[in-house]
């Protein structure tokens, strides 16, 4: 790799990589009056404006240093242009970049997922993992249709916007704000941009570069067959009758399993990690019927301890083991605070999680349980503004990376769902939970997007949320629960709670039938799965990664290829029973035998009720 280090004078204009004669592209910049800069990028369609930086700092302030540095990586054919902003902490650096008229990927996971990313609205948001908007997997990376993609380094005290700065511009905002600490010596904008041939080059420079790859994948069964929780049919309201019927009923119709999971509330108070007998006063005894039937059993579980649920809170604190804010409060809040006043477990601190690990295997222990399903972790769920051990301009992401590979040494059966630098991790990560509704805002709709938005962010081990969603509101009907399963078909694995028989017999049967389809392609979501750990690549790619320059792909947000062989393009829309398909470049073969040969548009596709299209690749 050839690197640069430039000096540019003010009303200069520079060419900091000219085109190369294999890759025809070159990046320049202008400095104007002021001290901000505006970058350019040329490619064999002409010249491209790409954003405008400096826009709240000059490079002519004496108390900001402004780098510059650029390379060549000649093995993939990639140019880099690196930028540094640091100043005093009541400094603020602003960047904007052109969305112009490409499609664009990447940034954190969101209630209202959009897919590109460039058709939502965000104004100043904090790049942390969090519980607003379903914001758990939260990373730094955004890729465009023009191979190009922006890494931001995790120092940086990082929020984004769309189109409300500037109009069409997506703009990275460095302040030591709310929730960063207030306890920063400096404030820095670092972040580096890469410019190659495509965006699946761009993406793999990325995985390789930035992001990293899983280093194994979940067990087995879990990829092959359904896991049923309590959750969505019995929120909080189980014991040990209910557990024993559910358990029952799911055996006796033949649905296949993975496992029982045992969801909220099970303990005597959160956080205790001690069962509650009078709900269920034999539950050694109830696993092991349980067990019986077939199943293996896990049990949900959280980083919290309610200030109501003693000796266990007192002992925490006592210990130093609950995050405390910058004022010394231990005092923060979530979904079970039960008029009560929860405290974090500090997992940065390696003596507090080492504690709630040895009571998660005690637990284990007792009463013989297969694994668990590990809920929040988002960093936000911390006292306000939280004290972390480790270095500070890191801060808030601590918590998250220090719990989430706290509980991924409970191996391969486990469930997380908030992640940040945590790609690595061999376990199945969960979508937020879904609301029970079509369409968009946390809907039917943005299962799919969502999908490919933790791909791409190199989180490819996606455990999508219950069939039918949540139910908060109300139960999913007949047509949607089947739409619901038939997205889920070809992603790495299903998850039921609402169940088929809740509605009727023909229910049941198209459920049966999708089950075991999805079962039947266990083994290539496994390959895809080992091809993710080999390489890199994503598990459920957007339909562009078979032809990335394909400008009709680079907007498809309802479809998605399993692997490279398998293309889903399930029904979205409430009533519909067809719908228009995209096929890219190649011969793609539906379950009918018709053979269709792409890149084509199939026009009113029929899909009845009991029909998930899907097409197999051709070699």
């Amino acid at each position: 790799m050839i690197i640069f280090q430039l000096f540019v004078y003010p009303g200069a204009t520079l060419v900091v990589a000219a085109p190369q004669k294999e890759h025809n592209r070159g990046l320049s910049i202008n400095q104007d009056e002021n001290g901000g800069y505006t970058f350019t990028v040329t490619r064999d369609n002409g010249e491209k404006k790409l954003g405008q930086i400096g826009r709240r700092a000059s490079a002519e302030d004496s108390e900001v240093t402004f780098e510059l540095t650029t390379s060549y990586d000649e093995e993939n054919g990639g140019t880099r242009l690196s930028v540094r902003w640091d100043g005093p902490p009541d400094r603020i650096f602003e960047d904007c970049f052109d969305f112009g008229d490409q499609q664009w990927y990447g940034g954190p996971e969101q209630k209202d997922q959009q897919w590109p990313i460039q058709k939502s609205k965000i104004q100043k948001y904090s790049i942390i993992s969090k519980e607003a908007d379903n914001s758990a997997i939260s990373e730094r990376y955004w890729l465009n249709s023009d191979g190009m993609y922006i890494y931001i380094h995790p120092e940086v005290p990082l929020f984004v916007d769309h189109h409300n700065i500037l109009e069409n511009h997506i703009c990275f905002v460095a302040e030591v704000a709310d929730p960063y600490s207030t306890k920063r010596t400096h404030n820095v904008l670092k972040y580096d941009i890469w410019q190659f041939d495509d965006p699946k080059t761009a993406h793999m420079h990325a995985v390789k570069t930035y992001l990293g790859k899983p280093t194994g994948i979940p067990d087995y069964r879990m990829i092959q067959y359904p896991v049923w929780s309590t959750w969505a049919r019995y929120s909080r309201e189980i014991d040990q009758n209910s557990l024993w019927n559910f358990a029952n009923e799911i055996a006796n119709t033949g649905f296949p399993n993975a496992q029982f999971e045992i969801d909220d509330l099970w303990e005597i108070c959160y956080g205790s990690l001690t069962v509650d007998e009078r709900k269920l006063p034999e539950f050694k005894k109830l696993i092991q019927d349980i067990k019986g039937l077939g199943f293996r059993v896990t049990i949900w579980v959280h980083p919290f301890i309610n200030k109501d649920c003693n000796p266990w809170y007192s002992e925490a604190l006592d210990k130093g083991y609950l995050v405390l804010n910058e004022d010394g409060s231990p005092d923060s809040s979530w979904w079970n605070n039960n008029g009560s006043v929860p405290g974090y477990i500090d997992f940065t601190n390696p003596d507090a999680a080492e504690w709630y690990s040895s009571r998660i295997k005690n637990l284990i222990e007792t009463y013989d349980i297969d694994s668990l399903k590990f809920d929040a972790g988002e960093s936000s769920w911390s006292p306000q503004i939280p004290v972390q051990n480790g270095d500070i301009d890191l801060h808030p992401g601590h918590i998250v990376r220090d719990y989430v590979r706290t509980v991924a040494e409970f191996g391969p059966m486990i469930e997380i769902r908030a992640g940040m630098r945590t790609q690595d991790l061999p376990v199945f990560v969960r979508m937020v939970d879904k609301d029970t509704l079509w369409g968009f805002d946390n809907g039917l709709a943005t299962l799919v997007t969502t999908l490919l938005a933790m791909n791409l962010n190199g989180y490819p081990l996606v455990l999508p949320d219950m069939i039918g969603g949540n139910g908060y509101n109300e139960k999913p009907s007949k047509e949607l629960f089947i739409r619901w399963l038939q997205a889920n078909v070809f992603m790495p694995t299903l998850q039921y709670s609402f169940v088929p028989w809740d509605h009727d017999n023909e229910t049941v049967e198209i459920c049966r039938q999708y089950t075991q389809l999805h079962a039947e392609f266990a083994d290539e979501i496994a390959a895809a799965m080992e091809e993710a750990v080999s390489s890199g690549t994503p598990v459920n790619p957007p339909v562009w990664w078979l032809d990335p320059t394909d400008q009709v792909a680079l907007a498809v947000w309802d479809e998605f290829l399993l692997g490279e062989r398998v293309l889903a393009a399930p029904v979205l829309s409430e009533g519909a029973v067809s719908r228009d398909i995209y096929l890219p470049r190649g011969n793609w073969r539906a379950p009918d035998g018709s053979l269709h040969t792409g890149p084509v548009w199939l026009r009113d596709y029929p899909a009845p009720l009991d029909t998930l299209p899907y097409f197999l690749l051709e070699k």
